[in-house]
């Protein structure tokens, strides 16, 4: 009985957890951002990271790649602090929110690949 509530309460926060995390096409890939500024913000955690820039008077929220990924790729967090410019280069999403999902980043003189 104990097995079959557990299992029960997993099925169930699987779809929450699914709503919680993004899809990649509601981005519009047709439309490449590059942008240079300094970031804020910066969260170096899963699912994957993120940060805060300043664009075309407003604020947009910058979607990296996980954590895992960007290290393997030789992006470290000291690389993204608050404050250092970089080169951003990603799309922007289709319903004109300010959020961009980032595939380049160059920072320090080193250009990674994020996707």
């Amino acid at each position: 009985m104990k097995r079959s509530l557990v299992a029960a309460a997993l099925l169930l926060s699987l779809p929450a957890a699914a709503l919680a995390h993004h899809g990649w096409s509601s981005y519009d890939a047709s439309k490449t951002l590059k942008i240079t500024a300094p970031l804020s913000d910066v969260s170096w955690g899963n699912p994957h990271g993120s940060a805060k820039v300043q664009w075309q008077k407003r604020t947009w929220d910058v979607v990296l790649a996980p954590v895992a990924r960007m290290e393997a790729r030789g992006l470290s967090k000291a690389m993204l602090t608050d404050g250092k410019p970089v080169t951003l280069e990603g799309y922007p999403r289709r319903d004109g929110t300010a959020e961009m999902r980032i595939e380049r980043v160059t920072a320090q003189g080193k250009t990674v690949e994020l996707r």
